[in-house]
């Protein structure tokens, strides 16, 4: 995830996926977008909201919701051990 290795400033593990709806399936040819955000962050945890969406026809703009989701990383050391998040 992007935004947990930017926020951690370096590695991350995923240790949860704390919920995956799958709304409608994703078909060949859809052009698919991922949008992300934090919605935690513990002493060495960050949990983000992904929301995934298609859009279907090239000549009509319209996008629809596929997929959303909520995974929980935590910062690792080169060690792969937990590590404090760097202050903001």
């Amino acid at each position: 995830s992007i935004p947990a290795v930017q926020r951690a400033k370096g590695r991350v593990a995923t240790v949860a996926v704390n919920s995956f709806v799958f709304k409608q399936p994703i078909f060949i040819g859809d052009v698919v977008s991922f949008y992300t955000r934090i919605v935690k962050t513990g002493n060495t945890s960050i949990t983000v909201d992904v929301e995934v969406y298609v859009q279907r026809d090239p000549a009509n703009p319209t996008c629809h919701q596929v997929t959303e989701a909520q995974l929980t990383y935590v910062a690792v050391g080169e060690d792969r051990k937990p590590r404090p998040l760097p202050q903001i």
